[in-house]
């Protein structure tokens, strides 16, 4: 109700109910108004795309502020609580003073900022904080209200930390990157913005007219404990995967045709007039090995907005009742099982496509020029591509080994299972990755086998794909530099052009469908079945 990126291309929010023109406003005005429960994998990809800013709704401040309030009470009155008056991990018996509490929270986040190696992408470190946002916003963390609309305005000004992309081992939550998130708020490590690049974050802050944040009591830990870097990083792996997975469709069905395969596996239909009673698995299976895919898309996709909807702090602040409860939402295993399970199911896209390119390719099996050019010998044509996809696909099977089955005890065996969630959803991603090339491959080589079958045309909307890839990709008539040809259409696959390209045929044929008439095949054969009770004459 209060999520509106799904009336965004119609109408632009100010404030929940106040609908503005479109067309009146600039870009920089469209928001995403966070509660902390209705935000989507989609919603989440777009904000770390930079096409909308944050604000809060009127009920998550009302949550946020009452659960501050009740932090500040135990402050008050001194209560011994995990992590707002005591050490943490091994030292959570270990009772910290009042005039030291806010030192402590400082100590926390910078001695947890230990993760090592690249930076995460400017999309990839928005997609972080605004998550990190959003599961502050429900009001269960003791975040104060201050401190959330200053990582609003972070977010909204595009002042992003470094953040590396390894030393999570996904429990306690994503402690280092979340660490090093928090670090550039406060003003400390580096911190990079559209307008400055990257410098001390402290500066960074300043050129926006921003101030560090300043900690108070819970505050540290209310900023770097939960799964958000899994989470985060698990959505955009998934809506890529989603994306994949719908042209990897369109993408096969042009294969099928420049190999003259048979849709008698996908309906009544047989082969005409040829002798071909059935084609290899990698054609005639596709709806099963796609299928499952699709499905499993469906099912990660289900858990990780779950996820990001999760409360995922320790310990949870309950304002109404008044209580604070230490337990384990932190745990990253929901999320690290389901994106190794998204890595196991995609890349069998890639598999099957690997294999629809060596038929392409191998004129025993295409009845087409060896690798898909003429003067074979003096041209490779698509020799050494065919290769590249058998490099990825088994570079991905040494990927697809889960990473969740995995568990070290940390911190002196207080946390002594952990979820390993953050390989899981980088590993997902470099997959999906990997599944895009290949089939971009795919597409290439399809193309390409059409060359050769002119002057026959295929259907409509896979003349449209063709179309589309030669917008980008001259035909292969002699060798020429291979990888800025694959780059192209992996763009276009990104994009979602092949995609875009094919729906309006496919959403016309799903409400518009007429059986196909073609002629009986000599391969084929059918016995018709009874006539339907209701359908029979009676003859008087």
């Amino acid at each position: 109700i209060l999520n509106y990126t799904t009336n965004i291309r119609t109408a632009a929010y100010k404030e929940p109910g106040e609908v503005t023109s479109f067309f009146s406003l600039s870009f920089e005005h469209f928001y995403i108004y966070l509660d902390g429960n209705s935000l989507t994998s989609t919603d989440l990809v777009n904000l770390g795309r930079g096409l909308y800013k944050i604000k809060l709704t009127s009920e998550a401040e009302r949550k946020v502020v009452q659960a501050r309030e009740l932090l500040d009470t135990i402050v008050k009155e001194n209560k011994v609580v995990y992590g707002i008056t005591t050490g943490f991990g091994k030292f959570a018996r270990t009772v910290i003073p009042v005039s030291k509490l806010k030192e402590l929270q400082e100590n926390l986040v910078r001695s947890h900022s230990a993760g090592l190696g690249n930076p995460l992408s400017p999309e990839r470190t928005r997609m972080l904080l605004a998550l990190r946002i959003n599961v502050l916003a429900k009001g269960h963390s003791g975040i104060s209200l201050e401190t959330l609309l200053a990582m609003i305005q972070a977010f909204n000004a595009s002042c992003l930390s470094f953040v590396p992309e390894k030393g999570t081992v996904g429990a306690s939550g994503d402690l280092a990157p979340l660490s090093h998130l928090a670090l550039g708020l406060m003003g400390e490590g580096k911190m990079w913005s559209p307008k400055s690049g990257w410098a001390d974050a402290k500066y960074v802050l300043e050129a926006h007219g921003l101030k560090p944040v300043s900690l108070k009591p819970k505050e540290g830990l209310a900023l770097i404990n939960g799964t958000q870097m899994i989470t985060s990083l698990g959505a955009e792996a998934v809506e890529r995967a989603q994306a994949i997975a719908r042209q990897a469709d369109i993408i096969a069905a042009l294969t099928l045709e420049v190999l003259k395969g048979t849709t008698k596996a996908f309906d009544s239909e047989s082969h005409r007039f040829c002798d071909r009673v059935q084609d290899a698995y990698t054609m005639r299976c596709c709806p099963q090995v796609h299928g499952i895919a699709n499905d499993t898309i469906k099912f990660v996709q289900d858990i990780i907005n779950v996820e990001i909807n999760s409360a995922t702090d320790n310990p949870m602040v309950f304002a109404e009742r008044g209580e604070t409860i230490s337990g384990g939402n932190f745990h990253g295993e929901y999320p690290a099982k389901a994106l190794d399970f998204l890595a196991i199911a995609v890349h069998e896209l890639a598999s099957i496509s690997e294999r629809r390119i060596e038929r392409l390719c191998n004129p025993s099996l295409s009845e087409l020029p060896a690798f898909l050019v003429n003067e074979g010998g003096l041209n490779s044509g698509f020799m050494i591509a065919h290769c590249t996809a058998a490099a990825l696909v088994s570079e991905n099977k040494v990927l697809c080994h889960p990473s969740s089955v995995d568990s070290l005890s940390t911190s002196a065996a207080t946390e002594d299972h952990v979820s390993m969630g953050g390989w899981a959803a980088r590993k997902s991603l470099r997959v999906v990755e990997h599944v895009e090339q290949v089939l971009a491959i795919e597409l290439l080589v399809a193309c390409q086998g059409i060359e050769f079958l002119r002057p026959l045309r295929t259907t409509t909307p896979l003349e449209k794909v063709y179309e589309l890839v030669r917008s980008v990709v001259k035909p292969w008539i002699k060798d020429r530099f291979m990888s800025p040809d694959i780059e192209a259409v992996h763009r276009l696959i990104i994009d979602q052009k092949v995609w875009d390209v094919a729906k309006p045929y496919i959403d016309k044929y799903q409400t518009e469908y007429i059986p196909e008439s073609r002629p009986n095949s000599p391969t084929a054969f059918s016995l018709d079945p009874p006539a339907s009770p209701r359908k029979r004459v009676r003859h008087e």
